[in-house]
């Protein structure tokens, strides 16, 4: 159905964690199924697209990253048919025996496929990494980013011709950028599409290429912008900047800047969705008799009550400490471990047997055997 989103995993029929080769083993089957060739039923060429198309983008470890984490919509803004169903893909369909790829869908689908031109492709997305410490992504931060790109060449705006000069247009291909090759069997006529060969595939030639950009419309620049990183965010998500990716050749689009966040470990926290941990040790006094201890925290250092009669591995809280998100913030969660001295002083080991004999007579009171 028009307009419909497409299902990737769903058309071949495996689950989303399918291995690459299940995920060809599924195409196999099915392309030798629904080949145009061998089934005239009237839905075999478009089903036969379809699969070619999902086969296409789940056998690309990128094209799946990015259908995994954006979906047919992230496809779709990144890629043309062309970079959809590129040279390696017209390789695999050709070993699998299917024939060649571009004739047949020159044949079946009206010149679908990488030899028609994309006079509007838009230019391609980039991707940065950019790293961030705990704190910053506690309460959110604003970071700079310096991004190599392509962009419009400021001598000739695009053109790609010399300034005071024009392209004109390709004699042999009258502009569209294609040719057509037939080739009559019999009683059945093939046609098949080609970039034309004059003029690459644009449509225009130029005489006077321009002297900064070469012909070719476009010139490297280092960009530095502002990115707003919201709090919370999680390590390895991405940030997507729509058109600050490479301009398009010719006056198309811009691609987009998808930025990959990466957190830096700290050494003093583990994250835990909106709570940070932190570990500490307490000595036994403190443990038993409760006291106040100071620990880090993302803002500098605090003070944290220990309770009277703490046991080791206990949990306690600071509210309020940890990350910031939507809805709510997280807390800072001090595990703590009872500290046992190796060594003591003769003193201190008088006071322990003092205390262990105390802790001798209670328990025989209540039936606990012990002697040391």
């Amino acid at each position: 159905m028009a307009g419909e989103k497409k299902d990737y995993y769903e058309i071949l029929g495996v689950p989303r964690n399918a291995s690459k080769e299940d995920v060809k083993k599924a195409f196999r089957s099915l392309a030798l199924k629904y080949h145009p060739d061998r089934n005239k039923s009237p839905d075999a060429e478009e089903k036969f697209k379809e699969i070619s198309e999902a086969y296409a983008v789940l056998s690309d470890d990128e094209k799946r990253r990015i259908y995994d984490n954006y979906g047919e919509e992230g496809i779709r803004g990144k890629y043309t048919q062309e970079d959809i169903f590129n040279t390696r893909f017209r390789d695999i369909f050709r070993d699998f025996g299917f024939g060649d790829f571009d004739d047949l869908f020159s044949r079946f689908f009206g010149g679908f496929g990488p030899f028609q031109r994309t006079e509007t492709a838009r230019g391609r997305d980039l991707e940065t990494i950019l790293q961030m410490t705990l704190k910053d992504v506690a309460s959110g931060a604003e970071k700079e980013v310096e991004v190599p790109r392509l962009r419009r060449c400021s001598r000739c705006g695009g053109t790609g011709a010399e300034p005071g000069t024009k392209e004109r247009i390709c004699q042999k291909c009258g502009g569209t950028g294609r040719i057509e090759q037939r080739n009559v069997v019999g009683f059945a006529q093939m046609i098949r599409v080609m970039p034309c060969d004059q003029c690459r595939g644009r449509g225009t030639i130029i005489d006077h290429p321009c002297k900064n950009c070469r012909g070719n419309g476009l010139e490297k620049t280092v960009a530095k912008m502002k990115v707003s990183v919201p709090p919370g965010i999680e390590d390895s998500a991405y940030l997507v900047l729509r058109g600050e990716g490479e301009d398009g050749e010719r006056g198309a689009p811009p691609g987009d800047l998808y930025i990959n966040i990466r957190v830096l470990p700290n050494p003093n926290f583990v994250r835990q969705g909106l709570d940070i941990i932190h570990e500490t040790e307490i000595d036994f006094p403190i443990a038993v008799l409760g006291g106040k201890i100071i620990v880090p925290t993302l803002e500098g250092e605090a003070e944290l009550g220990i309770p009277a009669g703490t046991q080791n591995g206990a949990v306690l809280r600071l509210k309020g400490r940890g990350i910031r998100g939507d809805r709510w913030t997280g807390d800072e969660l001090i595990r703590v471990s009872v500290r046992i001295p190796k060594k003591l002083t003769g003193r201190q080991r008088e006071l322990v047997e003092d205390l262990a004999k105390e802790f001798e007579v209670e328990g025989a009171k209540k039936g606990r055997k012990w002697r040391i």
